[in-house]
């Protein structure tokens, strides 16, 4: 049984899109705790309405990013995770936090990356005139956005989107791709080889 630590800024709808997989389907893992730099996050009431662990390392009390990562690497070892998940989790992490869990962190970004790494992916898609736009699930490294990537899913740019249409549309298929992801994770059906993801047919085949 593994352990998953998810860490949120906010709602965290992708926290809760896993969450719900998880506990409609089978998986040899548990959400261990949920995590966010604040104490506002509306995240949190779901992940305790549905008896998962929280804690609360608020970014601001901290003076720098290093003094911040490191009661936050303190705080998600505290629940001894075999997996951490980015699920709107609004910080840029220090390459040490990051090495730490090397080959066991996963982010989505709402881009078809490498396309429009960063924020303002919506407007950077629209503004390139793209005629497909999507998300990527990946591995988290030092290099922000550039990890191997897992799944991805695409979207057609209609005619007439917006920044919040394509922002819509494209949740609805985060939703789908955090959980296969991190289910494939905790089935050991990912291994990292020559800098890209391979997802194998059967549990550590």
């Amino acid at each position: 049984m593994k352990n998953i630590v998810i860490l949120i800024s906010g709602r965290g709808s992708n926290m809760e899109a896993i969450v719900r997989a998880l506990e409609a389907g089978r998986w040899p893992a548990r959400v261990a705790a949920v995590i966010s730099n604040k104490a506002d996050a509306k995240g949190l009431a779901f992940a305790r309405a549905h008896g998962i662990p929280t804690a609360v390392v608020p970014s601001k009390e901290f003076a720098t990013r290093d003094a911040f990562d490191a009661a936050l690497r303190q705080a998600v070892d505290g629940y001894a995770p075999d997996l951490v998940v980015l699920a709107g989790f609004m910080r840029i992490l220090t390459a040490p936090f990051v090495e730490h869990y090397a080959g066991r962190m996963l982010n989505i970004h709402p881009s078809l990356l490498p396309l429009f790494p960063g924020l303002a992916t919506h407007r950077q898609a629209l503004a390139a005139g793209v005629s497909e736009h999507g998300a990527t699930v990946h591995f988290v490294t030092a290099e922000l956005d550039h990890g191997p990537a897992v799944l991805q899913a695409r979207i057609p740019v209609l005619p007439g989107d917006t920044e919040d249409s394509l922002a819509q549309r494209l949740l609805e298929h985060e939703h789908i791709i955090y959980p296969q992801a991190v289910r494939l994770f905790v089935e050991d059906r990912l291994r990292i080889e020559g800098g890209a993801v391979r997802i194998l047919e059967t549990a550590g085949a």
